[in-house]
């Protein structure tokens, strides 16, 4: 089994939409459909927790910590 997780520093939404793109490019060049992303935010006020993201046949799973 291949995992695919991606851990990126939060530095704004622009950032990290990009991350996401570039998990979504790692799953479509491995040919798996679903990958996780961890992010580090160190902003008082962040919002926790895991999403989960569904582009056509991909599922990203991001965690904010």
């Amino acid at each position: 089994m291949v995992w695919i997780i991606e851990m990126e520093l939060w530095r704004g939404n622009a950032y990290n939409e990009r991350g996401e793109r570039q998990l979504m490019d790692y799953l479509d060049y491995y040919h798996l459909e679903k990958g996780y992303m961890l992010s580090f935010n160190f902003n008082k006020k962040k919002e926790i927790g895991v999403k989960k993201i569904v582009l056509g046949n991909k599922v990203l799973v991001e965690a904010v910590v």
